[in-house]
Order: structure tokens, then C-alpha cells, then sequence
């Protein structure tokens, strides 16, 4: 397949004229990237829903499972600058299939590891799932960066964290009714199952997607037959995605400005870790929630569905009234947040703590998607995308995998009576991080013509 030259661009709306069949093409490629991606997140977020079972079960405290929750997160963090770096040499379809094998794998094991109830053993193979999962991000941003234009990152971020709060969506209901039982097809009566199907039966559906993503998503538009489409965009001119190891860690390692938005990011990872991890259990102990009542199932429903609206609200506002720059944006969503987490503090009844919840999710998504996809893609273009989002994104769960270990700590010997205020000082951190660099025109490294003598 040849597509036909390329209109230059509008001097309107700043983008390329797409030729004949590339918008449905593209549309195909990254709706099955998405739902990979979602699949990872219905092999992530099933622990939280399995928390108050498993503790339970083995009479593990909160230190113990915050243990587990944070294994997850220090891989992650570590697999992100590792396997970003990996991702930009092997490219984003094989870095997310290299993931979600891995991640399939460690959820059939963490599910089979209910027989022997061993607490490293639960530590070790959620670890190994965490690093697994790294693969995901910095492929999925790598791929979309080859087929996305410039100033359509910001929305895409957005349409990234939509995919992502599908998932967590998908199991905030399937995991409720496999505890709680259900009516299969409106015909057989399935009896309420044991905590170790909320592992087996998400990496069933992960490794579905896993088989059509390997048999039809392509890494750039030059492989599916679509080239020059985003030509004269200064990181879409070279068609070669795959970057020197020793270059791009250089180029990425060397921008200050990575490490601002990490350090924000860290902030951000600590509240969205927070809120997704310890939320149904907080509802369970402190309001006495069942799975299957109204407000808890309105609350895992609204969290990503509000969730993905603050992704793609901060995107498009970024992309539209911004001109693509992040941190203004993502400073003043920053402390929109501070503010929810003060008025979330004083709140009491299982209905307001609930909404607190929905809210504050918003704000954290918004600036997860702006400080992580979208800046990495601005950071690294096609050729370093993977590396930068690795960069990143290490520090969102390296700060969530502290935070989480300390929140543990903290509820063992006081309860939840300092849940909200534990969250106010990541929002302060965050945008006062942003306000350092929300005057900048651009997040790439910057580069001084030497001065004449």
C-alpha cells in the first residue's frame, strides 16, 4: 500500500492533511494498542480490590500489604528506565508484547500462590509483575509518537489515560462480581469466587489482545505504507525509530527539565497510588461498604470515568489554548488538587468521602497524562520516546512505592484519621515544580550556538 503525497500543512490548524485511509489505519493501530494497555491495567489494579481478602485470609496488617502494593511499584519504577531505554531500540510492538507475557504469567502465579499464602512469595511475584508491566507505557507512547502529529500529543495523552481508566473501569466491575457472584449471559448463575480469580481471569483477556496486537498493529505509518505524512515536523524527518542506546540516554539524561517533570511526577504517582490502591479498603473498613452497594459501585465507576475526563481535558486545553506547553497546565491542575485534598479533609459520611475520592482522581489523572505521555513524547520524539516516558514515569511509581510504604505504616498506627492530609504535600511539591518551567516554549534540551570570540 502507497499513500499519496502530503498536503502541507494549514496555517490554521498547524497539522498535516492526512492522506486516503490514514486516520482509519491509524485509528485501528491505536485502538488495539489501547486495549492492550487496558489489559495490563486489569492486571494491575485486581490487587487493590483483593487487598481486605488476602489480609484476611493470611492476617497480614496494612504494612504487610503495602509491602506487596509497593514491590509492584518499585519494579515499575525501575523496569521504566530500563526497558524505556529497551523500548527505543526494539521498538513499542515488541516492548508491549515482551509485557504483557510476562504480566499474564505473574497474575497466573500470583493467583496459584493463594495455596501457600507466603508473604514474600506474594512480594516477589508482584515485583516481577511491576517490571513486566514497564514495558507498556514506553511502548505504547513510542508507537503513537511515529503515527501522531506534534500538536495532537496533548489530546492523545488524553485518549491515552482514557485507555487507561478503561481498565481500571473493567475491573472495578468484574472484580466485584466475581467476589460477590453473577448471571453469566442472563442464563447461569455463577456463586461468588475466591480472591484468585481477580489474577487468573484479566490474564486471560490480556493474552487475547496480546495475540491480534502481534498480528496487526505496526510501529510507524512508514510500515503500514503511509509515508512523509508528518514531514517537516523536526522529530517525525527521521524515519528510523529505533535510537543508539548510548545517544539517546545521553540526549534524555542531560535535560534538566526531564528531571523537573519527573520529580513533579513523583508527586503525582504518590496521590493516584493513594487514592487507587486504598480506596475500596477504605470504604470497607471506615463506612462499612459492601462491594455490591450503590456508593461503592458508583465510586469505582466514577474514579476512572472522571479520571479519563481530566485526561483529556488537560490535553486538549494544552493542545488548544497552549500551544502544546504542559507545565502551565499542569501547574494550575496542581492546585486545583491542593485545594480538593483541603476540602476532601474535612469531610464526613460514606457519600461525600466518596465524592472526595472522584475528585481527587480527577486532578491527579490530569496532570498523569500531561507530565507523562504528552511531555515525553514533547522531550524525545519518535526516536527517544520510550526512554524519556521511562525516565518519567520511573519517578511517578518510585514516589507512589514510598508513599504507599509509609501510608501503611501510618494506617497501622492511626488508622485513617490522616488519609487526606498524608496527600497535601505532593500537590504544594507539584506545582511549585511546574512554576519553575511554565514559561518555556519548549521541553527539549536546550542547545547555545557557541559565541564568537
Amino acid at each position: 500500500m502507497s499513500s499519496p503525497a502530503v498536503a502541507p500543512l494549514d496555517s490554521y490548524a498547524r497539522r498535516p492533511k492526512l492522506p486516503p485511509g490514514y486516520r482509519p489505519r491509524r485509528g485501528l493501530n491505536w485502538g488495539i494498542v489501547g486495549l492492550m494497555y487496558t489489559s495490563y491495567y486489569l492486571c494491575r489494579y485486581n490487587l487493590s480490590l483483593a487487598n481486605k481478602s488476602i489480609a484476611e485470609e493470611f492476617h497480614f496488617t496494612k504494612s504487610n500489604m503495602s509491602d506487596i502494593i509497593a514491590a509492584q511499584l518499585f519494579a515499575y519504577a525501575i523496569g521504566q528506565a530500563v526497558n524505556g531505554l529497551l523500548t527505543d531500540r526494539l521498538g513499542g510492538k515488541r516492548a508491549m508484547l515482551i509485557g504483557a507475557a510476562g504480566t499474564v504469567t505473574m497474575n497466573l502465579f500470583f493467583g496459584a500462590a493463594s495455596f501457600w499464602g507466603l508473604l514474600w512469595l506474594f512480594i516477589l511475584l508482584r515485583g516481577l509483575d511491576g517490571y513486566s508491566q514497564s514495558f507498556g507505557a514506553p511502548g505504547f507512547i513510542k508507537i503513537n509518537a511515529a503515527w501522531f502529529s506534534q500538536n495532537e500529543r496533548g489530546t492523545f495523552a488524553g485518549i491515552f489515560g482514557f485507555m487507561i481508566n478503561l481498565g481500571r473501569l473493567g475491573i472495578f466491575k468484574l472484580g466485584p462480581a466475581l467476589l460477590g457472584g453473577f448471571v453469566f449471559l442472563g442464563m447461569w448463575q455463577v456463586p461468588p469466587l475466591h480472591w484468585r480469580w481477580l489474577f487468573w481471569i484479566p490474564a486471560a483477556v490480556a493474552s487475547l489482545v496480546a495475540v491480534v496486537l502481534a498480528l496487526v498493529v505496526k510501529d510507524t505509518p512508514e510500515e503500514a505504507g503511509f509515508h512523509g505524512v508528518h514531514k517537516g515536523e523536526s522529530d517525525h524527518d527521521d524515519l528510523d525509530v529505533h535510537g543508539e542506546i548510548a545517544v539517546v540516554f545521553k540526549q534524555i539524561t542531560t535535560n534538566r527539565v526531564v528531571w523537573i517533570i519527573a520529580a513533579a511526577y513523583a508527586c503525582t504517582g504518590a496521590v493516584r497510588q493513594t487514592i487507587d490502591q486504598w480506596f475500596p479498603r477504605y470504604l470497607q473498613e471506615v463506612h462499612h461498604l459492601d462491594m455490591a452497594s450503590n456508593i461503592f459501585q458508583w465510586t469505582g465507576f466514577l474514579i476512572p470515568f472522571v479520571a479519563s475526563a481530566g485526561s483529556l481535558l488537560s490535553g486538549f486545553i494544552s493542545d488548544r489554548f497552549f500551544g502544546g506547553r504542559r507545565a502551565p497546565v499542569a501547574m494550575g491542575v496542581y492546585s486545583v488538587e491542593l485545594a480538593v485534598i483541603l476540602v476532601a479533609s474535612q469531610v464526613h459520611g460514606a457519600m461525600a468521602v466518596a465524592a472526595a475520592f472522584v475528585a481527587i482522581s480527577f486532578t491527579a489523572n490530569a496532570t498523569h497524562s500531561l507530565l507523562g505521555p504528552a511531555a515525553a513524547m514533547d522531550i524525545g520524539g519518535r526516536k527517544m520516546a520510550g526512554f524519556a516516558s521511562g525516565c518519567i514515569d520511573a519517578f511517578q511509581y518510585l514516589g507512589a512505592g514510598i508513599a504507599i510504604q509509609i501510608l501503611g505504616r501510618v494506617l497501622d498506627r492511626t488508622g485513617y484519621t490522616y488519609f487526606f492530609y498524608y496527600m497535601i504535600p505532593f500537590a504544594v511539591i507539584g506545582a511549585a515544580l511546574m512554576y519553575t518551567i511554565a514559561h518555556r516554549r519548549s521541553l527539549k534540551k536546550e542547545v547555545f550556538a557557541p559565541q564568537k570570540p
